[in-house]
């Protein structure tokens, strides 16, 4: 009984060891500073606040075509599909609002200081 008893606890530890370890990477990366991603029909982060002569990235993770575009017509992306990306030096300060110019319901804001 004892070595039944010894077999059972030294299978057990062993299986208890396997389940405690490290914290493993999910495959999901933070976005880069001065990035937005557009994904779900949306562009996140909405609104991006940034200093003058700040490059802002956008790459386009959804699986449907995207363009970024300037309410004012001051910047505008060609088509982006799926993992291409747009980016625009900011120059002035002040408020730049665009949207998606495929689905106008999308909208964005960067902010220049």
């Amino acid at each position: 009984m004892g070595t039944k008893l010894l077999i059972v606890f030294l299978i057990s530890a062993v299986l208890i060891s396997g389940c405690t370890g490290q914290k493993t990477n999910t495959g999901t990366t933070p976005a880069a500073p001065n990035s937005v991603e557009i994904k779900g029909f949306a562009f996140d982060p909405a609104t991006i606040t940034v200093a003058k002569g700040t490059t802002v990235t956008w790459t386009n993770m959804d699986t449907v075509a995207h363009t970024v575009v300037a309410t004012d017509n001051a910047f505008s992306s060609e088509t982006l599909e799926k993992g291409q990306s747009y980016a625009y030096t900011f120059n002035d300060i002040g408020t730049f609002e665009y949207k998606c110019g495929i689905h106008p319901s999308m909208s964005g804001k960067v902010i220049v200081t």
